[in-house]
């Protein structure tokens, strides 16, 4: 069995409006395992590089398996569940949905709840992405190959509506915390118009998107406090609760049930299991 790897790297300043991060990750000789695809605003984009990746249940609740040497997928409110048989590899980029215009030439709301073949999206650039990665001979140079396919991709000029854009910052920043009418009143739209426009371009409307924001917090920092050590001690679940927008513990437990398909504490031995999940979580507390 050898060590797993896992590596995050932010991408050029230029494409950070667009990609939040580039995670690299190798495991081979491991026990066979499954991994959920949680709700995030992000969108993903995994090249595997050793072996396809494979979706038992994808984001849309059809049973596969399907399996993908490029995948994309849009925001979702329910769970993908992913297996391996103890082999994993690839790079996971973190798409913000203004990354979808500026990269794939689309609005984010086009991929809403779909796990795709980037080769649907993208064409033959899909497979042109692959090769020229599989051909970097460490995390640096698949990383270096990335830039520089992104970089020749990226249009800038492609934005959503200003005051969408305006809407998923306030959402963003307030984690969640921001009621549509605030929304509405901020962006100078009906709250009607700014939900159908919003899900337009977002590919879930601003009341979906704002539970989708809060889970995510939570649920990192569940992860976080686990990989740490912390959890029962510094933080306890109530805790969590609290300070994650939820009324109590039991509200967090119903969240994670809805999106997660799985309470916190089971969602927990799954995730453990998996090298995405520790590195992720240490990644995130040290700040990389």
């Amino acid at each position: 069995m050898t060590e797993p790897e896992f590596t995050v790297r932010r991408p050029p300043p230029v494409l950070r409006q667009f990609v939040a991060s580039y995670t690299g990750y190798r495991e081979v000789g491991r026990e066979p395992g499954r991994h959920r695809g949680l709700p995030s605003p992000y969108l993903t984009l995994i090249v595997t590089l050793d072996e396809p990746l494979v979706l038992s249940v994808r984001s849309d609740g059809r049973a596969g398996p399907e399996r993908y040497d490029t995948l994309v997928g849009g925001l979702h409110t329910t769970s993908a569940l992913i297996t391996h048989d103890g082999r994993q590899s690839g790079v996971q980029l973190t798409l913000t949905p203004p990354g979808a215009r500026a990269l794939l030439g689309l609005p984010a709301g086009e991929l809403a709840g779909a796990d795709l073949h980037l080769s649907e999206v993208m064409g033959d650039w899909a497979g042109r992405l692959r090769e020229r990665m599989l051909e970097g001979e460490d995390w640096a140079g698949r990383f270096a190959a990335l830039d520089a396919e992104l970089l020749a991709r990226v249009r800038v000029e492609r934005t959503m509506p200003a005051e969408v854009a305006r809407a998923w910052g306030l959402l963003m920043s307030s984690e969640g915390s921001v009621s549509v009418a605030e929304l509405a009143r901020e962006v100078g739209w009906s709250g009607r118009y700014l939900s159908r426009r919003f899900a337009e371009e977002i590919g879930l409307r601003p009341k979906e998107a704002a539970r989708v924001v809060r889970f995510d917090r939570a649920r990192r920092r569940l992860r976080r406090a686990a990989a740490l050590g912390e959890l029962g001690g510094r933080l306890t679940l109530a805790d969590l609760a609290a300070g994650s927008g939820y009324c109590d513990q039991a509200h967090l437990a119903r969240e994670f049930g809805a999106l997660a398909g799985c309470p916190p504490s089971r969602w927990l031995a799954e995730e453990f299991r998996n090298v995405q999940a520790w590195g992720a979580a240490l990644a995130e507390d040290s700040g990389a």
